[in-house]
């Protein structure tokens, strides 16, 4: 049996928080903020939780929960 490769634009983009949650950036953050309200440029910087339905073919990118 080979071995698990993580992938590496998953890993970039992706962690895992302590409970074990897959977390993401907000999408949007890098393009034409100058406009933007001062809360919303904010809030970018957050990570969330990843969407439910997607879970599950994401930890197969990240087998080993590296993140």
């Amino acid at each position: 049996m080979p071995k698990l490769k993580t992938h590496k634009g998953a890993k970039a983009r992706l962690h895992i928080s302590g409970t074990g949650k897959i977390m993401q950036g907000k999408v949007g953050g890098s393009h034409l903020r100058r406009h933007k309200p001062k809360r919303t440029k904010r809030q970018y910087g957050e990570m969330v939780a990843l969407a439910p339905c997607n879970v599950k073919r994401i930890r197969k990118l990240i087998p080993t929960g590296v993140g």
